[in-house]
């Protein structure tokens, strides 16, 4: 507190006894300290007011954001409701095209001819014989009638395991360990 050397303190306590007296000196030095601990608890008690006047300053600065937060969610909410401008703009549209009319949304277009699967089958056959070149005199080929598809000359399969298989040859079978059949499995 007040920079002073423990001889100072000595000086000032030896003029203090000569100028009080023997007789009253505890009581002055009883009467000093008990104003020196009151200052302290003034001062301390300044300061604890101080600090929470500084805290609730900075909590009032919170809450102001805290309502403008708030007030801006409140007006943002009754003005933006993303199911009512879905609707609204539904709505218009619906009512948009009731009001244009049909003749103002461009050309109709035609309507999509549909027939059977056999009677388009049998226009493309007949579009594609007509197209054929006119076929060269020959042997006649062997018409099937339940088979539409080329005729192809067929291959005898091959035999599983055997040279000519593309898969290779079957994998050789798993013989057991003496262990394994011992019932002594290594653990």
């Amino acid at each position: 507190m007040l920079d002073m050397s423990w001889g100072e303190v000595m000086l000032i306590g030896g003029v203090a006894l000569i100028v009080i007296g023997p007789k009253d000196l505890p009581k002055a030095l009883r009467t000093v300290g008990q104003i020196t601990s009151k200052l302290r608890r003034m001062a301390g008690e300044f300061q604890m007011q101080f600090n929470e006047a500084i805290r609730e300053a900075e909590l009032e600065d919170v809450r102001r954001e805290v309502d403008g937060i708030r007030n801006t969610v409140r007006n943002a909410s009754s003005t933006f409701n993303p199911v009512q401008t879905i609707r609204d703009e539904l709505k218009g549209a619906v009512e948009g095209r009731a009001k244009v009319g049909p003749e103002k949304l461009g050309p109709e277009k035609p309507p999509v001819e549909t027939r059977s699967l056999a009677d388009a089958t049998a226009q493309l056959k007949a579009e594609q014989d007509a197209a054929a070149p006119p076929s060269v005199p020959g042997p006649p080929p062997a018409e099937s009638s339940h088979d539409p598809a080329p005729q192809m000359a067929e291959a005898p399969l091959p035999v599983p395991g055997s040279v000519d298989d593309p898969f290779g040859p079957p994998p050789a079978p798993h013989h057991a360990t003496e262990e394994s059949q011992n019932g002594t499995a290594a653990r």
